[in-house]
C-alpha cells in the first residue's frame, strides 16, 4: 500500500465528487503497522474491509463509514492473529467490526484532506484524524488513500509483552464507486 501523496489533482477529484459513493470493499485495503520486541521487530497486519459509503455535499461537506471485520487480522503468523482475536486484544466475540465515521473533510493546500471522524474499536469510539489523498480510479470511482496514527490504549487495547507498542499506525486505500 502507498502513503498518501499531495497534489493539487485532489482539490479538483473533491469539486468532482459531489454525490453518493459506495465502499468497493473487494479492492480496498486496510494495514496496521507497529513494532514489536522492544521496536526490533514490524508487525504488518492486514484486515478486510466490510462496507461502506461516502456522501460529498455541493458544499464541500463530507462525510462517510468504513466498516471493517475485527476477525479477519492477518499477520502472517497464525498463533498471533489467533491471540489477536481473543480478550488480550480484539475480543471478537463481542466487537466484531472496527467502525471508522467520518464527519468532515479539510482541503490544505498542498492538497492533502485531512478528515476529521471518530474510530469504534473494542466498544469505544474516540476522535481520530486521518490524513489522505483522493486519485480518480476510473470515470466513476475514486480512491481515498489515508494514514492515521493512534495509541490503541484509548479504545482499551493495552496488551504488551517484549516491547510491544502502543502506538500503530494505519493505512487505507478506499475504493469508492459513485451511486
Amino acid at each position: 500500500m502507498t502513503s498518501p501523496t499531495p497534489g493539487p489533482e485532489s482539490s479538483v477529484l473533491l469539486a468532482a465528487s459531489v454525490g453518493s459513493w459506495h465502499l468497493d470493499a473487494a479492492r480496498t485495503t486496510v494495514e496496521l503497522q507497529t513494532k514489536a520486541m522492544w521496536g526490533l521487530a514490524k508487525v504488518t497486519a492486514t484486515f478486510k474491509a466490510i462496507e461502506g459509503w461516502a456522501l460529498v455535499g455541493p458544499d464541500g461537506e463530507v462525510s462517510g463509514t468504513l466498516v471493517i471485520d475485527a476477525a479477519s487480522v492477518d499477520t502472517r503468523q497464525a498463533k498471533r492473529d489467533a491471540h489477536l482475536l481473543t480478550k488480550d486484544f480484539f475480543e471478537v466475540e463481542a466487537y466484531p467490526t472496527f467502525t471508522y465515521t467520518a464527519t468532515s473533510a479539510t482541503l490544505g493546500a498542498d492538497g492533502t484532506l485531512r478528515i476529521a471522524g471518530t474510530f469504534t474499536a473494542h466498544g469505544q469510539t474516540h476522535p481520530l484524524e486521518v490524513r489522505a489523498t483522493v486519485a480518480a480510479d476510473g470515470a466513476d470511482s475514486v480512491s481515498v488513500t489515508g494514514r492515521a496514527e493512534l495509541d490503541r490504549s484509548q479504545w482499551g487495547l493495552t496488551w504488551t509483552k517484549m516491547g510491544a507498542r502502543l502506538h500503530n499506525q494505519v493505512l487505507v486505500t478506499a475504493v469508492f464507486s459513485r451511486e
